[in-house]
């Protein structure tokens, strides 16, 4: 299991270095800036769940992560014209890491002891924060405070996790299940335009 947390880990890194940089692209940044913004948005989650459960965060631990985000910016250098040409690569990007991330903050949190329920909620902090850091430095209001399907998305596929686990499936098969679930709920939300309800203020409301 151990060893698939940190496979996860690094695809995870790498898809939302990935969207993090395509977004500072997107916003003029520099080669420095945008190796900030992507590996801002690959740490971020997981840094705050690492802080919250007591444990050295997971990238002072192993060099690996700044060089796949250094990986993820040369691709973006590199492949600028395919990326910019296909508007939704940064979606995809975002998409894939969230659910890779989802997976990973679920899994250190079983490893450390903590119950299903505080899995759930680091799962989602681990998915969800990096994007929120992302957001804040390109100047954006977060996705995760918006209409998207985003948080959500990671609880669901939670508890996707959690169903896996008390039918006593293997926990390859229930990151797989948990992986898919946060995919299918964040694409079928963009798709048919399904969105949690707006806070409305009083002026409106009248």
């Amino acid at each position: 299991m151990e060893m698939l947390q940190l496979v996860i880990e690094f695809l995870g890194t790498f898809a939302f270095a990935i969207s993090g940089i395509r977004w500072a692209a997107y916003k003029r940044f520099d080669w420095f800036g945008g190796y900030v913004v992507g590996l801002a948005t690959a740490i971020g989650g997981g840094t705050i769940r690492d802080v919250m459960l007591g444990v050295t965060p997971f990238w002072m631990t192993n060099s690996i992560y700044m060089i796949c985000t250094a990986a993820a910016l040369l691709t973006v250098i590199v492949f600028k014209k395919a990326i910019v040409k296909f508007a939704n690569t940064w979606f995809l990007f975002d998409t894939l890491g969230l659910a890779l991330f989802t997976v990973a903050g679920l899994q250190k949190t079983l490893l450390e002891g903590f119950p299903f329920w505080v899995a759930i909620i680091m799962g989602c902090i681990t998915g969800a924060a990096g994007g929120v850091i992302r957001d804040v430095l390109i100047n954006e209001v977060p996705l995760i405070f918006r209409k998207e399907i985003y948080a959500v998305a990671c609880i669901i596929g939670g508890l996707g996790y959690y169903a896996c686990a008390c039918l006593h499936f293997a926990p390859g098969i229930a990151a797989a299940v948990c992986f898919a679930i946060v995919v299918a709920v964040r694409l079928a939300a963009v798709r048919l335009h399904i969105s949690l309800p707006h806070l409305q203020e009083e002026e409106e409301q009248k």
